[in-house]
């Protein structure tokens, strides 16, 4: 059997998060981890139809290196792992120091239903305060957790519109849960003119201290946070859990996970998202690209460049990610995640890559149910 020494501390994490790795068995130049079965419930959604299975379209691999040379092990991965990275990073801006033990001030506390609710503010960025809610289930600690991103804090929590209350429906399930949002527009760091960050990007470093206000807390395993969100809040959770790997899964709902320039909604382009230029964002983006509204910003770079965001799917083997995909996200969608399929298969891994369709862009009962068990297995 090949050396794993290296491997232990990511063998060891996901034994915990899932409690799946029976043992590891030597297959060529891998290790195979052989996983606890899936539930029957979520098997389907783990495998692209026949149609697709083995299609990978034009994306360009990333098991390439820019270089040109193949990734062969675990080893090259990682190094190309952090070439990804440091790619996207260098074009996106480079994050501040995400905040070991962000500012929360708690502003009403209360009993609701099974669990307790509280309102707090909490330090999303040097400085920078975002309202929240968390939510906390009774019983012992440390528990699984889950931030849910979106405009606003109260629509996770049931507040506001349904279908979309993942933060309520999951801490019914036994999840600590943090719910907060941010305003499109006001996501431009340290300021609206001058930012050093597209705002994506920004979105998932706020992101990222979320899950540290909930890692601070006692009541939850630091090990078992995801997050998921949708529309906007899907974007927001697919870059927040691709950069952020301290994420253990990730949900993304709906929000195109490739860029199309077909589909209004996938709107990558916007100021608000990838397409930001100092002294330019006023202009009215909610609009495919053409002549009138050229590609700017970022985005600019990345479509001429032929990046596009199945290496941000790659960044997130071997953890797992489901796409709960709706008009924006149709099924064939799998052709660019046969890709991070075959970065897991590289790790020995299987079952890590998940999307289950729907007709409309909307989450429906089933979609929702399919999220919180994938949840549960993966986490509880």
């Amino acid at each position: 059997m090949k050396s794993v020494s290296k491997w232990w501390p990511y063998i060891i994490r996901n034994f915990f998060l899932a409690g799946s790795i029976v043992f590891i068995a030597a297959c060529d130049n891998t290790d195979v981890i052989v996983e606890k079965p899936l539930p029957e419930d979520l098997k389907p959604y783990f495998s692209p139809p026949e149609e697709f299975a083995g299609e990978y379209g034009d994306y360009r691999s990333p098991l390439i290196f820019e270089s040109g040379d193949e990734v062969q092990n675990r080893s090259d991965w990682e190094q190309r792992r952090q070439e990804i990275l440091d790619r996207w990073h260098g074009l996106l801006g480079e994050w501040p120091e995400v905040l070991d033990n962000p500012t929360v001030n708690y502003i009403e506390s209360g009993q609701r239903e099974d669990f307790m609710q509280h309102r707090v503010e909490f330090e999303v960025a040097p400085g920078w305060m975002r309202d929240a809610y968390i939510l906390i289930p009774e019983g012992d600690g440390p528990m699984p957790a889950a931030v849910v991103p979106f405009y606003d804090a109260e629509t996770g929590v049931g507040l506001e519109r349904e279908m979309r209350d993942f933060a309520y429906q999951l801490t019914k399930r036994g999840f600590v849960t943090l719910s907060f949002g941010s305003d499109p527009r006001s996501n431009y760091y340290p300021e609206e003119d001058n930012a050093t960050l597209q705002p994506l990007s920004f979105m998932a470093y706020m992101a990222a201290n979320a899950y540290q206000v909930l890692a601070n807390l006692d009541e939850v395993d630091p090990d078992r946070i995801g997050i998921v969100g949708h529309s906007y809040g899907g974007k927001w959770a697919m870059f927040a859990s691709a950069l952020y790997d301290k994420f253990a899964i990730g949900v993304w709902s709906d929000g195109g996970i490739v860029f199309d320039e077909s589909r209004s909604n996938v709107n990558f382009w916007d100021p608000w998202y990838l397409g930001y230029e100092p002294g330019d964002i006023e202009r009215d983006w909610r609009g495919i690209p053409e002549e009138e509204n050229p590609r700017i910003g970022a985005y600019k770079v990345m479509i001429e460049e032929g990046w596009d965001l199945h290496e941000l799917h790659a960044l997130m083997a071997p953890r797992p990610f489901l796409v709960s995909a709706g008009s924006e996200d149709p099924p064939k969608r799998w052709i660019p995640l046969n890709h991070a399929i075959d970065v897991n298969l590289l790790l020995g891994y299987e079952n890590r890559v998940a999307m289950q369709n729907r007709p409309t862009h909307g989450p429906d009962e089933y979609s929702n149910e399919v999220i919180y068990r994938f949840f549960e297995h993966f986490l509880k």
